[in-house]
């Protein structure tokens, strides 16, 4: 869809210099968005808001928030800030505001910093422009050396708008591409959304995009993924590499999840026969007594498709995600993994990618 400042420049948002320092929204050329919906026509989300309430309310309210969502650009600018405007704050008790609200930085392939709200002794961590909530952070790169920047978009929070600040006299171009181009698909919980990494580059498919170096779409929707025909049929539609079906934590009940799980797999397959998928039961042991039959539900759909001569579906056993004696290490309540839970996923979950890719 055109907008006006394509026809007319001169309605272009025009960079804003402020201390030295050069403003760009994101949305503007040479920076490149990935993991998001058509962030051109100017909000972020991560599938369009029309299939995302047809599916159910949660995975509406979620599909707000930007998991998954990237920013790539070179620059050899020292200084690097970030401003950003959220329509609501998501503050909660068991993950850090590094991960529910952070944006976090890699230089050149590699962790650097993360922006992040500073909260002061009057409590007031954001700033009120305009009516709009947000924050603004500054990073020190420490040298003038031309650099990959690839900065991460928060977990649980929704973003109205971006900007990136630089020096003024320094360079910006187009960063690089992945190396794998077709994304990966996740589908999940709030685990595959990233609850509760310390910072976004944490989530699992964050990790094993930045080990193998591709592209992803992270269809992880909180307490809300379960497995419904709509999701199916928008899912299937799109062009990915892998799919990576794990929604086991959402589905209320065994026989819920009995009625779902093969079912979803068969509309997927009408449409892409040929991608591989891999299957996942739940990792964590939340669910007692039912995690056997969960797992066997979700080992059924795999074995069916392998009986059936299917090549392409791969199957991972949630409970040997977590090797002991670690398990007690890799979550925040029970449930939700932190950062040594996923880097435990990432790297189950990876070494089967790997060998996709």
């Amino acid at each position: 869809m055109a907008k006006i400042s394509d026809i007319d420049k001169n309605f272009a948002e025009k960079p804003i210099i402020k201390d030295g320092m050069v403003y760009r929204n994101i949305l503007s050329e040479p920076f490149k968005i990935y993991g998001l919906y058509k962030p051109e026509e100017g909000t972020f989300k991560r599938m369009p808001y029309e299939v995302a309430e047809s599916v159910n309310e949660g995975v509406a309210f979620n599909n707000k928030h930007t998991s998954g969502g990237r920013v790539r650009f070179k620059t050899n600018s020292r200084n690097i800030s970030l401003k950003c405007y959220f329509p609501e704050l998501c503050i909660m008790s068991h993950m850090p505001m590094t991960g529910s609200m952070g944006f976090d930085i890699f230089i050149n392939g590699k962790y650097f910093r993360t922006f992040v709200p500073t909260i002061g002794n009057d409590e007031k961590f954001c700033i009120y422009e305009d009516g709009r909530r947000g924050y603004e952070a500054t990073v020190d790169t420490l040298n003038t050396e031309m650099k990959d920047i690839l900065i991460n978009f928060p977990l649980y929070n929704a973003v109205n708008k971006v900007y990136i600040a630089l020096e003024e006299n320094a360079r910006l171009l187009p960063g690089n591409e992945y190396r794998y181009k077709t994304p990966i698909v996740y589908l999940g919980s709030s685990i595959t959304q990233g609850g509760c990494a310390s910072r976004p580059g944490n989530a699992y498919p964050n990790m094993i995009s930045n080990w193998l170096d591709t592209d992803f779409i992270n269809l992880g929707f909180s307490g809300s993924c379960r497995g419904e025909d709509s999701m199916a049929e928008y899912i299937r539609e799109i062009p990915m590499s892998v799919f990576v079906y794990d929604y086991d934590h959402n589905a209320p009940t065994v026989e819920h999840l009995q009625n779902t799980h093969e079912r979803f797999f068969l509309k997927f397959r009408e449409k892409q026969p040929l991608t591989p998928v891999i299957v996942i039961s739940v990792a964590d042991k939340s669910y007692g007594d039912s995690i056997e039959k969960r797992r066997e539900i979700i080992y059924t759909t795999y074995k069916n498709a392998v009986e059936k001569g299917d090549k392409n579906v791969y199957f991972i056993d949630g409970q040997t995600i977590y090797s002991e004696p670690s398990f007690e290490l890799c979550t925040v309540d029970g449930c939700h993994p932190n950062d040594l839970g996923f880097y435990f996923m990432a790297k189950k979950i990876g070494e089967v990618i790997k060998n996709l890719l």
